[in-house]
């Protein structure tokens, strides 16, 4: 099993081997050229997303400051909406569904790293997916962990760190995140 797939499917994997360190570059430049763009620059920034980003909807915005590490691991929905400063850490697959509302500041992080202190040190990591519902709202500042889906009709509030599952259609809040109420 090569380090990419074994990346994919969830288990300790090397980072710095070429070809993925190359996938990482290849992001961190289109980041970098779409993040760069006029504000008026709309048909070539969305482009440029097309070619980073692992599935599109019709319709998105991406405000600037966005970053990831590969890009073909993310699936954004129709009518998705992030705006400044959204960070994507996608080792593994990061997916939203349509009408999904980013607020500025937010991480999506699907890598970890082992507890064990000789492992970590040799360099090994592990992603694991995260899945973003339907009609999500989620709050300025939040950081979504690796493992984690939120339900359809969600709302996670400002600062939320989200380190579990939250089910459809409630409002949660806190670090950690939990259920506040019902929708």
């Amino acid at each position: 099993m090569t380090e990419k797939e074994k990346m994919l499917a969830g288990l300790l994997y090397d980072p710095s081997i070429h070809l993925l360190a190359n996938d990482r570059l290849y992001a961190q430049d289109l980041c970098f050229q779409i993040n760069q763009l006029s504000p008026l620059a709309e048909k070539q920034r969305y482009e440029l997303f097309q070619t980073l980003l692992g599935k599109t909807g019709e319709q998105f915005t991406i405000m600037p400051g966005f970053q990831c590490d590969y890009g073909y691991n993310i699936e954004i929905g129709e009518n998705f909406f992030a705006n400044f400063n959204c960070i994507m850490l996608d080792a593994a697959k990061i997916t939203f569904g349509d009408n999904v509302l980013v607020a500025p500041n937010c991480g999506f992080y699907t890598s970890g790293h082992p507890l064990d202190s000789q492992t970590r040190c040799r360099g090994l990591e592990f992603a694991k997916p995260i899945t973003i519902g339907h009609n999500v709202w989620i709050g300025g500042n939040v950081i979504v962990l690796p493992n984690v889906t939120i339900g359809d009709n969600t709302v996670i509030a400002a600062g939320s760190i989200v380190d579990r599952d939250i089910p459809s259609n409630v409002v949660a809040m806190g670090a950690p995140c939990r259920k506040y109420k019902t929708l």
